[in-house]
Order: C-alpha cells, then structure tokens, then sequence
C-alpha cells in the first residue's frame, strides 16, 4: 500500500506510472511538464504529478542507472520513461526501508512498484518490453548499492543537472555551489499574499487559524503554509483575499514602492502576481504587458478574483521591446522590468526545467533582457524609477546585467536592492525565497 504522503489513487498505480512516463517522455521532447500534466486525465493528475515531478528531481540519476542496467538503449521513448520512473520510485521505496523517506517522496512498497512497473508496459506499445523492464528491476533490486556507487561517479547522476548548470552553478557560488543544487531539489513552501484591499493580516490569519491551518509571517503580505494544500482548501480563495506567491516575488511591489496617482508599467506581467500586489498596495493607473495573449488572458482573470480590475487598468498584448507599437508616449512614473529569464531560481517548483533549458539559453535570455530594459529605460519619466527583475541565480542574467546596465545608461542611479536572493534555508532551516534577483535603478531629473 502507498504510504500516507501519496495523494488518493482511484486507479491502479500502474496507470499513474504509465501517466507520469507519458509526462516525462514528453519534457524529453521538449514540452513543460506542466503542459503535459494538463492533457493527463484529471482523475490521474494529482498522482502522476507527484511521481513525475520526483522523477525530475533524480532524473540524472536514472539515465545512468538505466545506462548501467541497459547499455543499449531501446528505440522506443515510452518505454525508457516509463524505466526512469520506475527505477527512482524502486529507489525511493528502498531508501524508505531503510529509515531515509521525506515527507515530500512518493513511496510505495519494492514488490508493488515491481509488480505495477510491469503491468504498466502492457500498453501496446510497451508489450514487447516487459521482460526487459522486469529484469532491469530485479538485477536493481539486488545491486542497489552497488549501482548506485558506480552511477553516482557521474556527475549529472550526483547531482542531477546537466553538466553545464553544474559549473554554471559553481563557476558564481564556489562557497555554496553544493548547498544550491540540493535546494533546488527541496518542494518550496506555499506561501500566501495576502489582498489587503478585502481583508487585513489579522483577519486572514484569523481565518487560517479558525480552518486549523498553520503559518508563519513573512515580508509585509505574506503567509507561508506550514503545509501546502489545494486552494480551495484555503478561506477567501474565491472571495480574492488572496494568491499564491513566493515571497521573494512578492517583494517587487515594496521596492518599487506604488502611490496612488502614480502611472505604472508591468512590462512582462503574465501570469498578473506582481501586477496584481502593486494594484493592492496603491490606487494607480497601471499598464500590464505580455506578448502572450493567452497568458494576459491570465492576468485579467487573476485581477477579476481579486476585485482589482477598473477602468485605470490597461492590459495590452504587446512586445515590450517594440514600444512603437503600444506606447503612447506619456512616460510612466514606475517600471516594473520582470523580465524573461531561463527560471533558474524557481527550479525548486519546477523541476523539469533544468531538463529544458540549454546552455545557449543564458547568454540568449540575457541579450533579450538587456534590449527590453533598454527600450523600457525610454519610457521612464525623469525622477522615476525602473526595478528590473529575474527569477534566475545565474548572474549573467543579474548582477552583470545590472552593471551592464549602468554601463551603458549615464542618466541612471542604482538605488538600494536586495541583488541576488539564492533558495537556501536560513538559520531555522526554512528556505523562504525562491532564487530571485532585484536591481532598482533611477533616472536622473
């Protein structure tokens, strides 16, 4: 039986195997994992997205063990998917045995993900394998240590990142390159922004205190989960007290510090969070950005729960880039710059991503970075100010980015920021933040 931290199966597991390989078969081709979730039958999607994104966080790891066990790997995709996620929950039900099982595992018993792995392959496609999936299994089963001392010689199987993000990852943290690869493996907590427009801090702890739902305070609107659970398991959801998002996000409305009247611009603002939080915090006339217009469509439904839509907000599905094509000259008095970036930062919440991006994206995402800041610089009043951000720890997209800005605006002043924000725990052994970077710039009047 699947211990308690799985959430309910109305199927057998060996559909929810199938499922998750399905799901990691296809970030292997290229496609988020979150997208290929939302095509999974809902009754199945909790489940396997549990098990696919664990899978994620020791995919390294299986791509060796698979390679060890099978040197000549099968032509068919399904089929070696649906062997990584069967070796790491064969794993994780090993390492459970032994006393080392997280509250964040999907565990089950040896002999259930043995028995459901190779149910699993009676898919049509899938026949022809079983007995190679069994024997793969078994011999892991008997060998675990073993297999594993020699899988873990590889880099990409210790760590499970690419080899790149690994000295990408060491080259900028030498003193705790080790401590943020492991982060990135830890779920982030649910953390809570509270709408005080609708309801103030006390009367929302209140509320969580009343469901039986434990918290703790961060920044000035946030609330961190003692554990995460649906929304609507949460009071005020459909009322718009409150989001989701993280607490480093959250800190972009109060540095960029909105007041009533300001004219202001969230250039890349889909999915709406930071939108949303600095028409919480002042009566403004805000323009929103995205060259997504399903992803602004978003932004608008997000607003709507809040309450926060009026006639003062303008959603436009524009290039921020090309300010010819939306801009109507009148300069805005706030800029917020969160710009695209390769979501190193945010690996913890979504693991695939290590898996999709390529070393080529940083050095692409940042010269994107520098031409949008750059056009956005123009439409700053004299006196105003520009808070770029990223949710990456790369500091090709931060540190250097804002230098590189300086550099080439001389009518710039950078003012206080936090500047890089890393995902670790901190003296209580919670890690609040996910990775994040913040710059405040400016321009001279």
């Amino acid at each position: 039986m699947p211990a308690k931290n799985i959430p309910l199966q109305r199927f057998a597991l060996s559909e929810t195997l199938l499922t998750s390989a399905k799901a990691v078969q296809a970030v292997r081709s290229g496609r988020s994992l979150s997208d290929a979730l939302a095509m999974t039958p809902s009754e199945l999607r909790a489940a396997a997205q549990s098990i696919s994104f664990h899978t994620m966080r020791r995919l390294g790891l299986a791509n060796e063990i698979q390679r060890l066990l099978v040197p000549r790997t099968p032509p068919n995709p399904l089929f070696n998917a649906l062997l990584q996620v069967s070796l790491v929950l064969l794993d994780t039900a090993m390492e459970a045995d032994g006393g080392e099982a997280n509250a964040f595992w999907p565990v089950y018993a040896v002999h259930t993900v043995v028995d459901q792995s190779v149910q699993a392959a009676d898919a049509k496609s899938l026949r022809s394998y079983k007995k190679l999936l069994n024997a793969a299994l078994r011999r892991f089963t008997r060998e675990r240590p073993d297999i594993l001392t020699q899988a873990r010689k590889n880099p990409v199987a210790r760590w499970n990142y690419p080899d790149w993000w690994i000295q990408h990852v060491q080259r900028a943290y030498p003193n705790s390159w080790e401590a943020l690869l492991n982060a990135g493996d830890q779920p982030g907590p649910m953390t809570l922004r509270v709408n005080r427009r609708l309801v103030s801090m006390v009367q929302m702890e209140a509320c969580l205190t009343g469901a039986g739902i434990g918290f703790s305070r961060v920044g000035t609107a946030g609330l961190i989960l003692t554990q995460a659970r649906p929304v609507h398991e949460i009071p005020g959801f459909d009322e718009g007290w409150w989001s989701v998002q993280d607490a480093a996000a959250q800190m972009a409305a109060d540095l960029l510090r909105p007041f009533d009247g300001a004219r202001v611009l969230d250039a890349c603002s889909a999915p709406g969070g930071k939108t949303a939080h600095l028409l919480e915090s002042s009566q403004l006339e805000l323009w929103a950005l995205d060259n997504d217009a399903a992803r602004l469509e978003r932004v608008g439904q997000n607003l709507d729960r809040l309450r926060l839509r009026n006639d003062d907000v303008h959603l436009r599905c524009a290039d921020a880039a090309d300010t010819g094509t939306w801009w109507d000259g009148k300069p805005f008095d706030l800029v917020l710059a969160d710009v695209p970036c390769t979501a190193s930062g945010v690996v913890r919440r979504h693991p695939d991503i290590r898996w999709l991006r390529r070393q080529t994206d940083v050095a692409r995402t940042a010269a994107l970075q520098r031409k949008i800041v750059s056009a956005l610089w123009k439409t700053v009043k004299p006196g105003g100010r520009l808070l770029y951000a990223t949710c990456s720890i790369f500091p090709q997209e931060g540190e250097l980015q804002a230098q590189s800005f300086l550099k080439a605006h001389g009518d710039a002043t950078r003012l206080d920021a936090p500047g890089q924000i890393l995902p670790l725990p901190d003296a209580d052994g919670v890690a609040r933040y996910d990775g994040f970077f913040y710059a405040l710039f400016a321009k001279q009047a």
